[in-house]
C-alpha cells in the first residue's frame, strides 16, 4: 500500500497525472498495423483490462445519485485497487442518501461523514465545492446528467457517468461540448457502456477489426424483455416526487426505454460499424399494457448508416412475451454475435471466445461493471488519458433519433438531430405539482 497523500501535495499529484493524460497519453491508444485492416478501426482506444487497478496515492470519489444503479458503482470502484476511497454523496432524497450510506458501511466498511452527504436539487453542487474530490460518480436519471457532467468538468474532476448520457438532442450536444472540454483539461471520464469494457466482446470486435467477417453490410440488435421496475404513487407524495422516484418509465427523465436501456445495443451498432452513427431513421413502436409514465412500450427502427448499411433496431419491454438481449453483424465472409463468437457464411464456427475455467470447472465470465472502474482508476494513475463521453453521447443521439422517428412516424435524419432544439422537462426542477404527470403519449402521425 502507498503512502496517503494529502493537502497541497496530493492534489499536486493529480494535477500532475491529468496533465501528462493531456500531452502525452501512452499505452492504450494502439494505432493500426495490421495490413488490410478497415481505416475506421485503426486508432481504437482498447482499455488495459486489467485485473486491479495500479496503487498509488489515495483517489477520493463523490456519488451524485444514490440509487440502486448509484449505490452499485460505488461498491464497483471501492473494489476496483487499492487506495480508493468513496468520501462524499449527494442525492435528492435523504433516504434514498440514507440507504445507500447505510448499504456500504455494512458491505463494504465505508463510513461518508455527515457534512459530506447532501440532498436536494443543488446537492450536486454542494458536494464539488464543499468537499475534496478527484473522481465523481454520476447516476443519476439521464435527465440531469448533461448538467452534472458539465459541473464536473468545470470542476475538473475526473467521471464515471452512467449512460444513457441525455435524454434530448440538446443534453447531447451539452455533452459532447463538456466532453472537448473534459480533453482540454486531461480528464478521464469512462460511461456505463459496459460492454466496451468487457473482453470477450471487445477480443470480438479485434477479431472483426481484423477482417473475420470481411466488411460489415447490415446488423440487427436486441432488447426485448420487461419493464424492470415501476413505483406505486404514495400518499404524500407531489406529482414532481411521484415521477423522480418512478423516473424509469417517464420520457423525459429516462429518455425512453430505448434511450435508457437499448442505448447497449445501439452503441455496439455504432461500435462495430467503425465507431459510425446513422445518417436517418425510421420506425414505429406503440404502447400495448404498461404499469406506469408516458412511454411506448415497443420500438422497430431501420437506421441507415453511410453506404447504405441498415441496422434493424427491436426493443420491447412487455411481460409473458419472447426475450431477447443481443446484437449481430453481418459481413461480407460472416457473422458474429459480437460477444464470443465468428461464423463463416456456412454458419460453420470460425472463431470462438475462449474461456478461462475456474477451480470449479465452470466457465469464468468477465465482469465488465467493474471492469470500467478498474480502467478508469488505471487511466487516472497511469496518466493514459481517456474520454467516452462524447461516443456515449452518439450512442445516446442515436437512441434519440430512433424514439423520435416512432414518436412522430416520420422519416429523422441525424442533422435533423444535431440542429434540434428539443429540450424535454421543466427550466428547473422542483417538488409540486407538474403538468408532466399526465402522461400524454404520442400518436405517431400527429406527434
Amino acid at each position: 500500500m502507498s503512502e496517503k497523500i494529502d493537502g497541497p501535495n496530493r492534489r499536486e499529484f493529480i494535477e500532475a497525472v491529468g496533465a501528462i493524460g493531456a500531452v502525452g497519453a501512452v499505452g492504450a491508444l494502439v494505432a493500426g498495423c495490421s495490413e488490410g485492416m478497415p481505416e475506421q478501426y485503426t486508432n481504437y482506444q482498447w482499455p488495459p483490462l486489467l485485473d486491479q487497478a495500479p496503487d498509488g496515492p489515495v483517489l477520493r470519489a463523490g456519488l451524485i445519485g444514490c440509487g440502486g444503479r448509484g449505490t452499485g458503482a460505488a461498491g464497483d470502484f471501492l473494489e476496483a485497487g487499492p487506495n480508493l476511497e468513496i468520501v462524499g454523496m449527494a442525492d435528492y432524497f435523504q433516504d434514498r442518501l440514507d440507504n445507500c450510506r447505510n448499504r456500504l458501511q455494512e458491505e463494504k466498511g465505508v463510513q461518508v461523514p455527515d457534512e459530506h452527504c447532501f440532498t436536494g436539487f443543488d446537492a450536486y453542487h454542494q458536494l464539488l465545492e464543499e468537499v475534496e474530490l478527484d473522481i465523481i460518480l454520476t447516476a443519476t436519471p439521464p435527465y440531469f446528467r448533461p448538467e452534472h457532467f458539465e459541473a464536473c468538468v468545470n470542476a475538473r474532476k475526473h467521471v464515471f457517468m452512467e449512460k444513457p448520457v441525455a435524454v434530448d438532442p440538446v443534453g447531447c450536444r451539452a455533452v459532447m461540448a463538456a466532453a472537448r472540454r473534459a480533453d482540454s483539461l486531461g480528464l478521464c471520464v469512462i460511461t456505463g457502456t459496459q460492454r466496451r469494457h468487457q473482453a470477450d466482446y471487445l477480443e470480438t470486435f479485434r477479431q472483426v477489426t481484423q477482417g473475420a467477417i470481411g466488411e460489415v453490410v447490415a446488423a440487427n440488435v436486441y432488447w426485448n424483455g420487461v419493464v424492470p421496475w415501476w413505483r406505486e404513487r404514495e400518499r404524500g407524495w407531489t406529482d414532481m416526487e411521484y415521477m423522480l422516484r418512478d423516473w424509469v418509465n417517464w420520457t423525459w427523465l429516462s429518455g425512453d426505454h430505448i434511450v435508457e436501456q437499448h442505448v447497449h445495443n445501439l452503441d455496439v451498432a455504432n461500435w462495430f460499424l467503425g465507431d459510425a452513427h446513422p445518417e436517418k431513421a425510421v420506425g414505429f413502436g406503440g404502447r400495448a399494457r404498461r404499469p406506469s409514465g408516458d412511454q411506448f412500450d415497443h420500438f422497430s427502427i431501420d437506421f441507415i448508416y453511410e453506404g447504405d448499411k441498415h441496422v434493424h433496431s427491436m426493443c420491447r419491454q412487455i411481460s409473458g412475451c419472447a426475450n431477447n438481449v443481443s446484437e449481430f453483424v453481418r459481413g461480407s465472409k460472416g457473422y458474429t454475435n459480437c460477444v464470443n463468437e465468428i461464423k463463416n457464411t456456412d454458419g460453420t464456427v470460425q472463431w470462438e471466445y475462449p474461456y478461462a475455467i475456474g477451480e470449479d470447472g465452470e466457465q469464468v465470465n468477465p465482469r465488465p461493471y467493474k471492469q470500467e472502474h478498474i480502467d478508469l482508476v488505471t487511466a487516472i494513475r497511469n496518466g493514459t488519458h481517456v474520454n467516452e463521453a462524447e461516443r456515449t453521447a452518439v450512442a445516446t443521439l442515436t437512441a434519440i433519433m430512433g424514439r423520435i422517428s416512432c414518436y412522430t412516424g416520420q422519416e429523422i435524419t441525424w442533422e435533423q438531430m444535431m440542429e434540434s432544439d428539443l429540450k424535454l422537462g421543466p427550466d428547473r426542477v422542483e417538488l409540486g405539482p407538474s403538468d408532466l404527470v399526465r402522461g400524454i403519449v404520442p400518436v405517431p402521425g400527429t406527434a
